[in-house]
């Protein structure tokens, strides 16, 4: 175009077949895009050759001029874009939209050069390989794909999902880190960050099965020969598993199961019958690790897929992505050596198990409140009622006081709980670590409840609208009892924390 790009140019665009308008000092051609505006052709023509700046972020994030930058032909005349223009790997500069240790204004004692590359490398990936599918997933409600899972594999993501151990010696974790070094402190960055696609049916469906079966054989079992093929078939992604603990008989009350194992008649194999519900990638996995009723106890055995395992969907308030199933065992056949832990004791296989998943929902939990509470913020700024921006309001600024001690509160516990988690064994975790993580998860969900709340009262109707503005609010909120009921619910973990406390409560003080 020869005629120079200036406001007065843009005016004379102003009809359906030749419609232009200014977003930032930016001038986009809508002329063909118009009739494919989600929003209708009238709402453009009621700007067309205006600067729609106010109106267009008011009602959208930057991210949408992202995804139709090739409409943008140009930029107004002597004037600058204002807006940041987010990349992949950026940190976001809306306060408290970031851990603290990230922010270049405050230190932490927890984290080093380590953790701040692990950090980056995660954000670039998931921006990149893992939010894309993510949000797609979550819509058509299809399962994770093969190829994310080889490039999680290849990428060392799989492997740290299971936490620090002797299964990432040896490995370059997103060619940013050696896997001998990787801590939980590298493991809650990790997991927080592989959060950040922000589709929650897909955050379980992203095997999440896996990373709370997998590692109950890793340190359970006894056949060291099974236990490595397992670990190398499923961490790099040729196999995948899940935890069949849960039954309709019984949830957190794990004594109450009803499924049973009992060895064939001539010794060899453990014949299963029995049903679990709500399973985690239960759809498509290769290998269950199974609650059963032995002779004397409780038992937990690695069973493979079979044609006596039935696997049936169950719809869910999440994304079936999750591929959450009932599962029938119908004298299904696992090998004797394939108990994990002792025969009729197997409680403390699943009890130890349970530390570093709830740990990992507390993780999640927290970034979720966090990424709530900076859409908050940025709504807040960006939409004008009565004249004014909401955050105006001092009923608002209440509002986001609360959503901000609340999430800050979470992520500082957290960090205090990681770092004795890095001091402490497996198996003094197990023991010592229980009631204060049961306690946290319980805060966190209880935490999430509060803020999902305040988030959409905040965003009115678009906190419960499944698009546009208000997409993660009305999500979190549609699925943050997820993580209040799975791994434990909130009212037993509150018990246990203090049950686990009053064991130690000293006689003198009576």
């Amino acid at each position: 175009m020869e005629a120079p790009l200036t406001r007065q140019e843009v005016a004379k665009h102003t009809t359906e077949e030749d419609l232009w308008v200014i977003v930032d000092h930016k001038i986009y051609d809508l002329s063909e895009f118009s009739l494919a505006h989600p929003g209708g052709l009238v709402v453009l023509l009621q700007y067309a050759g205006q600067d729609a700046t106010e109106a267009f972020y008011n009602l959208h994030r930057h991210e949408v001029l992202q995804q139709y930058s090739d409409l943008c032909i140009g930029t107004v005349e002597g004037e600058k874009p204002e807006v940041i223009d987010p990349q992949p790997g950026d940190l976001s500069q809306v306060p408290y939209a970031e851990p603290l240790w990230l922010s270049p204004q405050y230190k932490s004692p927890y984290y080093n050069d380590s953790h701040r590359r692990l950090q980056k490398a995660m954000r670039v990936f998931v921006e990149k390989h893992v939010t894309p599918e993510a949000q797609q997933k979550e819509k058509d409600g299809t399962y994770i794909s093969q190829e994310l899972i080889d490039k999680m594999a290849n990428n060392g993501v799989l492997g740290m999902r299971l936490g620090p151990g002797k299964h990432l010696h040896g490995k370059r974790l997103l060619d940013v880190m050696d896997g001998k070094d990787f801590d939980y402190f590298h493991d809650l960055v990790m997991g927080q960050e592989l959060s950040r696609h922000n589709s929650r049916g897909f955050q379980d469906g992203n095997m999440a099965g896996m990373t709370i079966s997998l590692t109950a054989v890793r340190n359970w079992c006894n056949n060291e020969e099974l236990k490595e093929r397992v670990t190398q078939e499923v961490l790099s992604g040729q196999k995948k598993m899940c935890l069949a603990i849960t039954e309709a008989f019984a949830g957190s009350d794990v004594a109450g199961l009803k499924t049973t194992a009992v060895l064939s008649d001539d010794g060899e194999h453990w014949i299963i019958n029995g049903t679990k519900k709500w399973i985690t990638n239960g759809m498509f996995s290769d290998y269950f690790v199974v609650g059963c009723k032995t002779k004397k106890g409780f038992s937990v055995i690695l069973v493979p897929k079979s044609e006596e395992i039935e696997v049936k969907p169950i719809k869910t308030s999440y994304s079936t992505t999750a591929a959450t199933a009932y599962i029938e065992f119908n004298n299904a056949k696992a090998p004797k050596n394939w108990l994990l832990g002792q025969e009729d004791k197997g409680f403390i296989v699943i009890m130890s198990n349970f530390n570093h998943e709830r740990w990992m929902m507390v993780c999640a939990t927290t970034r979720w409140n966090r990424t709530v509470l900076e859409e908050c913020l940025k709504w807040c700024n960006q939409r004008i009622v009565f004249g004014k921006p909401l955050i105006t309001q001092p009923a608002i600024r209440q509002k986001l006081a609360r959503m901000i001690s609340l999430t800050e509160s979470c992520q500082a516990w957290l960090e205090q709980i990681t770092h004795q988690m890095n001091q402490l064994s497996y198996e003094e975790q197990s023991k010592q670590l229980g009631g204060p993580i049961g306690l946290l998860k319980s805060f966190a969900t209880r935490c999430a409840h509060e803020i999902a709340d305040e988030a959409t009262n905040i965003f009115g109707g678009r906190g419960l609208t499944q698009g546009g503005m208000g997409k993660v609010v009305e999500m979190w909120h549609r699925t943050y009892k997820f993580d209040a009921i799975l791994g434990g619910t909130e009212e037993i973990l509150a018990d246990l924390g203090v049950r686990q406390a009053m064991k130690n409560f000293p006689k003198a003080m009576l």
